[in-house]
Formats: structure tokens, C-alpha cells, sequence
């Protein structure tokens, strides 16, 4: 119970952020340059059949009127009809979402391994030889902006050597491996070095411990001490930075989508904007601020039940 009552209380704090959220991103495309019906119908449609047009999608209504509208809309599962399209935003949201899920789980995929691996490797061997390598790699890996390596190797390994597609989403599981294998590294090598060098300070900062001295007393051995105390205990952190950084690639995989041509939701986002396509934007403005929490709260479960001492 007391676990329930703290997950309803998180999820009624939430609610102030989605509402403040609406109407920051409702405002912000209002407000924004342009005439998605006049690029809907083009220069030469007549005064006519904007202005009927625009009565169609309640654009000339005021502000308030329409984003109180629209709000009513959402509660009831309407996310709005985008006009570049004409279909369904949330079906537009679900035929684009996979790519990027798949995309995300790649990442994420490839860079907790090797973070844990060279995390260990590095703490272990502090201050030698190994631990200088693995150190200068992560400090490489976070100074190479991760457009211009995707370009890099979108160029090598795809147009000049020619192992891997350099374009959409490929058909079934091995499809989608090796049609989104560059994207995944591009962005990987971003996050390795982010998740490593806070693993590897925690490794470093619970081996210095002072339960972990008072385990060597007593005459356990260093491989025991460090799998069953030390690296459960460095694990928080790094899960915490691990969440901030999902909930960051939801929205940041628009880099590498538009580069590698994936069929994502970064791409459905570009193509909005540029279409000024207002429920669009506004309907994944929200989607991205529901998977943030999401992704949030569900960190913030498994640290407390990893540590009890964790609270919600």
C-alpha cells in the first residue's frame, strides 16, 4: 500500500507538467511563422477557399477557443487530423513509432554492455595503463559530434565500402539490424562515454568505501566483494543517467532518422515542421512528454526496488 499510495501521488504531480506542457507547445506553434493551409493549398487558391478551409480545422477561431478544443479533443483520444497527410495523428504516431523503439532498444543494446565492461575494466585497473586508454576513448567518443560521425560512416561503411544500407528500416528482425546498425553505433558512441565515466567514478567511489575495507577484515576476497556489494551499489546512479538519457534519445534520434533516411518519428517531426502540420507537432510534443515521464518513473521503480532506501 504505502508503495501505491506514492506511485498515485507521482502520477497526480505529473499532471500540472503535461497541462503546462500543452499549452507551451500549443502557443509555441500557434505563434509560429507561417500558413500550413495556404502551403496546404498553395499561392494560386483563391481568398475563398483559405478562409473556408481554415473554418474547417478551426484555425480561425481565437486562441483560446481552439486550444481548449483541442484539449477536450485529447481527453477523449483525438489527437487532431494532420493536414499534410489527412489521416489520424495518433495513426500517424504508431505507423511512425517502431522504427524509433527499434532504434532506441539497438542503442541501448550495444551501449549498457559495453559500458558495464569497460566500466569494471577501467575501475579495476585504476590508474594504469588500461584505465588511460579506456579514459582518452570516452573523451574522444563525447567530443565527436554524433551528426558528423553518422555522415562519416554513413560515407564509408555504406557508399565506399558498401556493407551496410545507408537508408530505411529494412524488413524483419535481421532487416532492421542491419539497416539501422550505423545509426545505432553514430549514436552509441555518443552515449558510451556518458554512462562510463559515471559508472566508473561510482565503481571507484564504492570500492573506497568504508563497508568495503571492513568486508576485506573480515577476509573476503576482492572478486566477491566487488560483484556482490560494490557494483550493486554503483549501479543507481548510472540507471538514473541511463533514464535521462532514453527519455533524451526519444527525442534526439531526429539526428541520425534524417541522416539515415530511418522512417522515425524524428523524420514525421521534421516533416511537420517544415509543413507547419500544427496537430502533428503538438501531438508528438505530447507523446514525447508522456514517454519522458514515463521513462522517468520507471527508473525511478526499479531504484527503489534495487534499494530500498530509494523512495519514490
Amino acid at each position: 500500500m504505502p508503495f501505491l499510495f506514492a506511485l498515485g501521488q507521482r502520477l497526480l504531480q505529473l499532471i500540472p507538467v503535461l497541462i503546462g506542457i500543452s499549452v507551451v507547445s500549443f502557443l509555441l506553434v500557434q505563434l509560429s511563422p507561417g500558413d500550413p493551409i495556404r502551403l496546404l493549398l498553395g499561392d494560386r487558391a483563391t481568398a475563398e477557399a483559405v478562409a473556408q478551409l481554415r473554418e474547417q480545422y478551426g484555425f480561425d477561431r481565437p486562441l483560446i477557443v481552439q486550444y481548449f478544443s483541442y484539449v477536450s479533443n485529447v481527453l477523449q483520444g483525438d489527437l487532431g487530423r494532420s493536414i499534410r497527410y489527412q489521416l489520424p495523428v495518433e495513426s500517424l504516431i504508431l505507423d511512425f513509432l517502431p522504427p524509433t523503439l527499434f532504434l532506441i532498444g539497438y542503442v541501448v543494446a550495444i551501449s549498457v554492455p559495453t559500458t558495464v565492461v569497460l566500466a569494471i575494466v577501467s575501475a579495476r585497473c585504476r590508474d594504469r595503463w588500461p584505465d588511460h586508454l579506456i579514459r582518452a576513448a570516452a573523451i574522444l567518443g563525447m567530443t565527436i559530434p554524433v551528426f558528423w560521425l553518422a555522415l562519416m560512416m554513413s560515407r564509408l561503411f555504406g557508399v565506399e565500402l558498401g556493407w551496410f544500407p545507408v537508408s530505411g528500416y529494412g524488413d524483419g528482425f535481421v532487416g532492421h539490424l542491419h539497416h539501422l546498425f550505423l545509426p545505432a553505433i553514430s549514436t552509441s558512441t555518443w552515449l558510451i562515454p556518458l554512462l562510463l565515466r559515471n559508472l566508473r567514478a561510482a565503481l571507484i567511489n564504492e570500492s573506497e568505501s568504508d563497508y568495503v575495507t571492513a568486508s576485506r577484515s573480515k577476509g573476503l576476497g576482492e572478486g566477491y566483494i566487488f560483484r556482490r556489494h560494490v557494483l550493486v551499489n554503483s549501479v543507481l546512479p548510472t540507471l538514473n543517467l541511463l533514464g535521462v538519457m532514453i527519455a533524451f534519445l526519444i527525442g534526439s534520434s531526429v539526428v541520425v532518422e534524417i541522416i539515415y533516411a530511418v522512417p522515425g518519428l524524428g523524420t514525421l517531426m521534421v516533416s511537420a515542421v517544415l509543413g507547419r502540420d500544427y496537430y502533428v507537432i503538438q501531438g508528438l510534443t505530447l507523446f514525447y512528454a508522456i514517454a519522458t515521464v514515463i521513462v522517468t518513473l520507471t527508473i525511478d521503480i526499479l531504484s527503489a526496488m534495487i534499494d530500498p532506501r530509494v523512495k519514490l
